[in-house]
């Protein structure tokens, strides 16, 4: 696999991107379909650009659960990274990526708080604070350059993710003065909206694997990257984890809305009676009726009809929840905590009072305060 070209420039080096669409690029390779390798980019610090570095971009992932009744627990290695950049010292390598005649795609997973930009951003700052930025500079440097258009994936869970983001560094661009020919550039590119969808947890206490490779994470079997169709653009792969469709925002709304609408749910509640672990917080006996309650009652009535299923894919994540192999700890659903309320709760607590004509007292009590997270008993 080393023979590949480096085709994918990746802005987030955390565990979620290693479990979920690197594997699928490593797994795609290897049944001949040559999707390229990637370049992570780490957005702030060097630890991880480091690790993987010393690795060669190589490192494990354990994938555990239940899946059809049976019991996996299997271990993945996952070569299709190529090397590791620390933005902070290396971007002039980042834009030589960026004008590489191989580049196709661009991946990104910076939270839902990512696409803020910095007001201190300026043109050519070496590099750029924000990910917007960034990714502007990069897209200017191949413009520049004179390279074919690519794609823009973006992983961030945020509706209608990719056209937010092009707006934004469009936006920018203008804000920059930049030549038209940047932003002539930026609309040629094929922005994709994506829904992404795996539990990805930290390493387990004890491993063998633990002593050689400090990148080992962990994940649920249960995989869906929903990536928007755009007709004459090829597709960056073919996986049984992938879907391609022209309409993203039907498994948006249901993933969002449903099983990451539960992750902060529960976390508002759990969090001040001193749970660490999902799966216990789920397992109590008063934690998990009520979210039961508040998915079956509030959260699912406003998605039907506008999304497959929502009442059993519900039951599905509950089973999720549980899921006895994975350590998913509350403080990790706790990063970027406000930014997650108002896109996973705060539309679901509107639509059942435009839908309904009252308001739903259990998303109404999370949403005391503004969702504020409150502090530990």
């Amino acid at each position: 696999m080393r023979h590949l070209p480096e085709t994918i420039i990746q802005f987030g080096s955390g565990r979620f991107l290693r479990a979920f669409a690197d594997l699928f690029i490593h797994q795609a390779n290897l049944t001949g379909q040559d999707v390229g390798r990637v370049v992570i980019v780490q957005s702030t610090g060097t630890q991880r650009a480091g690790a993987l570095s010393d690795s060669d971009g190589k490192y494990h992932v354990l994938v555990r659960g239940i899946e059809n009744g049976t019991v996996v627990d299997r271990e993945e290695t996952c070569s299709s990274v190529s090397r590791a950049l620390a933005a902070a010292t290396d971007w002039p390598e980042v834009l030589n990526v960026a004008r590489s005649p191989e580049l196709k795609a661009i991946l990104s997973n910076t939270t839902e708080a990512g696409y803020e930009v910095d007001s201190s951003d300026l043109p050519g700052m070496c590099p750029p604070r924000s990910f917007p930025s960034k990714l502007l500079e990069v897209l200017k440097a191949r413009s520049e350059s004179g390279g074919r258009p690519i794609s823009v994936i973006p992983c961030e869970l945020r509706e209608n993710n990719a056209l937010l983001l092009k707006s934004i560094v469009i936006a920018l661009a203008h804000a920059w003065k930049l030549p038209s020919s940047v932003v002539d550039f930026i609309n040629a590119c094929h922005w994709h909206d994506t829904l992404v969808d795996r539990i990805v947890t930290g390493p387990p206490e004890s491993h063998p694997l633990l002593a050689t490779d400090p990148m080992l994470t962990t994940c649920e079997p249960y995989a869906l990257f929903a990536i928007q169709e755009i007709p004459g653009v090829p597709r960056l792969l073919t996986h049984p984890s992938v879907v391609w469709t022209g309409d993203v925002l039907p498994y948006f709304l249901r993933k969002v809305r449903i099983l990451n609408g539960a992750h902060t749910a529960l976390l508002i509640r759990a969090w001040p009676k001193g749970f660490e672990i999902v799966r216990d917080a789920v397992n109590d006996k008063e934690l998990g009726p009520w979210l039961n309650d508040l998915l079956v009652e509030e959260i699912v009535p406003v998605l039907e009809g506008r999304c497959d299923n929502p009442s059993g894919f519900a039951k599905d994540v509950l089973d999720r929840f549980r899921n006895p192999f994975l350590q998913h700890r509350l403080v990790d659903i706790s990063q970027h905590h406000d930014a997650k309320v108002k896109v996973r709760l705060v539309p679901s607590y509107e639509e059942y009072r435009t839908r309904f004509g009252r308001e739903p007292a259990r998303l109404a009590e999370l949403l005391k305060n503004d969702g504020a997270l409150p502090p530990r008993d």
